[in-house]
């Protein structure tokens, strides 16, 4: 099964709320701060367009626009598609996917996604700090966090493209077609990339457990501002998505290219 045979499931937000709590469509009358308000992920579309969307954003999104020589209707299908959140289909299973296909997953959905959102979370949270850190002196460990946890992630996913996943394919595909040499490549292409990863992944949830702790599991007070909540949504996201990443590797996709080695040696 191909990768781009896959098909993904699009909701509008990111929590799905009933019928009664559904908000009003985005339209270009509604300023730019209630936009955001809306819907969290707005903001990549103002940040890209240098629109302010905190406590100056009060203008009516049609304004700012005819002020900066944009197109209002594109920038509305671009906040449009901002709002789409990709879920993967109910019951879909990780475990029953092939071991070609789950790195084909990782590599082409979860590898550039993070790389885009590390930069954005980084971005936000310092656009947060640079203007409230005097009301939050506590949240300045964010910086070193993000870093530290950007760093680990950025190094994974570099692994896992340039070697560990070229390798596995290679033994996994052997070991199924019942290649003579498929013990061979075990014994002159392994390298410690199981202790490499049990490393990576305990530093990742120790920089993760970091983040809740600093940011009270991303708690939001009734004074934050747009910028904050952004901010928060944003690293909460991220963490989601970040777990459920580094638990699919760690519980399904390491343990079976183990038992497929242990397989080829013996």
């Amino acid at each position: 099964m191909e990768i781009s045979a896959f098909i993904f499931v699009f909701m509008t937000s990111f929590n799905i709320p009933g019928k009664e709590d559904q908000l009003p469509l985005i339209n270009k009358k509604m300023p730019v701060t209630d936009i955001v308000q809306k819907d969290y992920r707005t903001a990549d579309v103002f940040l890209k367009y240098d629109i302010e969307f905190c406590c100056g954003g009060k203008w009516p999104l049609e304004i700012v626009c005819e002020s900066k020589q944009l197109d209002t209707n594109s920038v509305l299908c671009e906040l449009e598609e901002a709002c789409r959140l990709m879920q993967l289909p109910q019951g879909c299973r990780f475990e029953d996917w092939s071991t070609g296909f789950l790195i084909d997953f990782v590599q082409n959905v979860y590898h550039p996604y993070f790389k885009r959102s590390l930069e954005l979370a980084v971005n936000y949270t310092n656009r947060f700090l640079e203007g409230h850190l005097k009301k939050f002196p506590e949240l300045e460990k964010m910086r070193e966090i993000l870093d530290k946890l950007s760093l680990v992630v950025n190094k994974r996913m570099n692994n896992e493209e340039e070697s560990f996943f070229p390798y596995i394919k290679q033994v996994t595909n052997a070991y199924l077609r019942n290649e003579s040499y498929a013990g061979l490549l075990v014994k002159t292409l392994r390298k410690p990339w199981q202790e490499t990863m049990h490393q990576e992944y305990s530093e990742a949830i120790k920089w993760l457990d970091e983040l809740r702790s600093v940011t009270k599991d991303y708690y939001l007070p009734g004074n934050a501002c747009t910028t904050h909540r952004v901010s928060f949504l944003k690293l909460q996201e991220l963490d989601h998505e970040l777990t459920r990443y580094l638990q699919l590797e760690h519980t399904i996709l390491l343990p079976r290219v183990v038992q497929v080695e242990q397989a080829l040696l013996a």
